[in-house]
């Protein structure tokens, strides 16, 4: 029993010396059970909206202070014109937009019944449906204390109108998120397993002695996986068109060169974990926390940023795949042109050449 008690004692001196495997037992539940508490939620909190009030009338004042006073909305500014709606949902700025048309209070008392008009961003068909819901309910809450000061029936219908997606089909969504995953895993989950296999299996240092320059080295191993990720590219487009109906609205090659952005930026990703890297399965683990997670909690595919803390929000800037999705969702669903996502592609082109410059360095310093 006294030998048990001290093997016990030396595994706990094994796993308490041991700072990685203290960072796993430890720290990733904590971290896990944070991310999925606040990400994984329904609810949908902060929206950008915009309201455009022809009628400015005591009616639709008070609906609007409700519609303000939500927790679920937050009010960008109040437009003027159809054609400022159309750009702000291009742009991606705003989720919803309500539209009070002229005479509403009139025709409210006159003709005991009013229209209103709610246009939701279906390119997310989740989040279209949660806020036309919320914009409805506030609507009924207010129909009803109306009702309560007056004997007649009086009734304000929200005329819905779901932008870009009218039949709510899922691949609008699936579609880009898919894309920007099966890019990272690819680009990220090779280069680093092909760099350090060079490394475990010690020819990386023939090759850095050979001729060829070590920046010749690292484009000799991103350019079979640069092809590969773009034949990927063309067949999920091939398969969205003709296959799942999704027709490309914006301009291809637009698309194809975002395409190029965004593997470069995913291959200097996969470079640096491998360079820090002393195995292959420890490049394949750093790979799929890099990619896996952060492209299924952070970059907005499956769960709405707005909905998470702000801790949350800052660190899903730093996500690639997010800002990626949302150039894919601007050019395929709503084809927008290149003013519409200029923001994305600076920030993808920064993180690009941050990466690639420090992986470079640290390449250099490791292997020279």
């Amino acid at each position: 029993m006294k030998q048990l008690f001290t093997f016990i004692k030396k595994e706990f001196f094994h796993v308490f010396r041991d700072r990685k495997t203290l960072l796993m037992l430890f720290g990733l539940p904590i971290v896990q059970i944070v991310l999925f508490g606040f990400a994984l939620t329904n609810e949908v909190k902060n929206a950008k909206i915009v309201i455009a009030d022809y009628s400015k009338d005591v009616t639709t004042k008070k609906i609007i202070d409700k519609i303000e006073a939500s927790k679920y909305f937050e009010v960008e500014k109040s437009l003027k014109s159809h054609n400022e709606i159309e750009a702000a949902f291009r742009e991606g700025k705003i989720k919803l937009a309500v539209i009070f048309p002229e005479n509403f209070n009139e025709d409210l008392m006159h003709l005991n019944k009013a229209q209103m008009q709610v246009i939701a961003d279906a390119s997310d068909i989740n989040t279209a449906n949660t806020l036309t819901n919320y914009i409805s309910s506030i609507v009924m809450d207010y129909q009803r204390e109306l009702m309560q000061n007056v004997a007649i029936s009086l009734s304000i219908t929200p005329e819905i109108r779901m932008l870009y997606n009218p039949e709510l089909k899922g691949e609008h969504i699936f579609i880009p998120g898919i894309m920007a995953m099966i890019m990272m895993l690819v680009c990220v989950m090779m280069t680093s397993i092909s760099i350090v296999k060079e490394k475990e299996l010690g020819t990386m240092e023939i090759l850095l002695v050979s001729p060829f320059k070590p920046l010749m080295v690292i484009f000799a191993k991103f350019i079979p996986y640069l092809i590969i990720s773009f034949f990927n590219i063309t067949s999920i487009l091939l398969l969205s068109v003709y296959a799942l109906d999704l027709p490309i609205k914006g301009n291809i090659f637009l698309l194809y060169g975002e395409a190029l952005l965004f593997i470069m930026t995913s291959l200097s990703i996969g470079l640096l974990i491998s360079i820090n890297a002393q195995s292959q399965q420890t490049a394949m683990f750093g790979s799929l926390m890099a990619t896996m997670l952060p492209t299924l909690l952070l970059s907005g595919f499956m769960f709405p940023i707005e909905n998470m803390p702000v801790p949350l929000q800052v660190i899903s800037n730093v996500v690639p795949s997010k800002w990626f999705f949302q150039i894919v969702k601007a050019i395929m669903i709503k084809g927008a042109g290149f003013s519409a996502i200029w923001k994305e592609t600076v920030i993808l082109i920064g993180m690009t050449i941050f990466l690639m410059a420090v992986s470079l360095k640290k390449f250099k310093i490791r292997l020279e």
